[in-house]
């Protein structure tokens, strides 16, 4: 049963990680490129860096998200490593086959209106590959060692750095695109806090109740690498004794836990109540996973 469901999460992660790469290589293709949205990320670097290279932006973009993976890949640690390179091989090949496609009549269509759209498609990329603990690997590389570094919310942390990446872009495209990009990085920043809870420091306590306690704690044990703790406790109606596991986990991991808890138990009894502020190993101090 365990292994099956293991089998099952990494397969969603996968999809939703592919997906998430595909609607932002889409974001790119159709409305950041083609209008010259300052939105940060390695699009408005490779815009930026185009006006000085004798070297395609989307060229560039892939060169950038390379460099990146291999520069998360040295500060973030393996386990990142792993959770970034589909996105690192599938991003760049997803813009490539976008440059193929013709993009002229985007590139009419009002600047505040592909700000719009490109910070809310991005946005719900970003957030769908961060739900899962992903990264696409370009610009959220460093807000993302900004985030293990400073505790700040991740939604936060992709707007300081994409802000200051589209202050490069100041230069080169003048002040009506800068303000343009910031309408585009609010709009991202809107779609990531509300596709996934990722950025948020908010948590859940789970009281569980299940005959397959076991199965379900070896879950969250292996699979969320949560603690667990176990409560004795007897049914007042039944007078039988009956183990409660108990388990704090940040709110982004609650959906991925409730699916598992249904596929090992559609019985199980859950309570689950909103915690706001957790203080610990996992939460103001590194996961044990994180350290290696």
């Amino acid at each position: 049963m365990l292994k099956k469901l293991q089998e099952k999460y990494w397969l969603k992660n996968l999809i939703m990680i592919l997906v998430g790469n595909l609607l932002v290589a889409f974001s790119v293709s159709f409305f950041i490129l083609p209008g010259n949205i300052l939105s940060g990320g390695t699009a408005t670097v490779a815009m930026v860096l185009g006006h000085f290279l004798p070297i395609s932006q989307v060229n560039l973009i892939n060169i950038l998200t390379i460099s990146l993976f291999i520069l998360g890949w040295t500060v973030l640690g393996n386990r990142f490593a792993l959770r970034s390179l589909i996105s690192s091989l599938c991003y760049p090949i997803f813009i490539s086959l976008f440059s193929t496609l013709d993009t002229t009549a985007f590139s009419h269509v009002d600047p505040l209106l592909s700000a719009l759209y490109a910070g809310l498609i991005m946005g719900f990329g970003l957030g769908l590959v961060f739900r899962v603990g992903g990264s696409t690997g370009g610009m959220d590389v460093p807000a993302l060692i900004l985030h293990r570094l400073s505790h700040v919310r991740l939604n936060t942390c992709v707007m300081v750095v994409d802000s200051l990446t589209i202050l490069a872009g100041l230069y080169v495209y003048g002040l009506n695109s800068f303000l343009t990009g910031l309408l585009s990085i609010f709009a991202m920043s809107y779609a990531i806090n509300w596709t996934s809870t990722a950025g948020s420091n908010a948590a859940k306590n789970v009281m569980i109740i299940s005959d397959h306690w076991k199965e379900i704690r070896d879950f969250l044990l292996t699979q969320i690498s949560r603690g667990v703790t176990i409560l004795p406790a007897t049914g007042a109606w039944t007078n039988q004794e009956r183990p409660v596991l108990m388990c704090v986990m940040p709110s982004r991991r609650y959906s991925q836990v409730e699916d598992a808890i249904n596929e090992i138990d559609s019985q199980a009894f859950i309570v689950v109540t909103d915690v706001h502020e957790v203080r610990g190993r996992g939460f103001t101090v590194p996961d044990i996973d994180e350290e290696v």
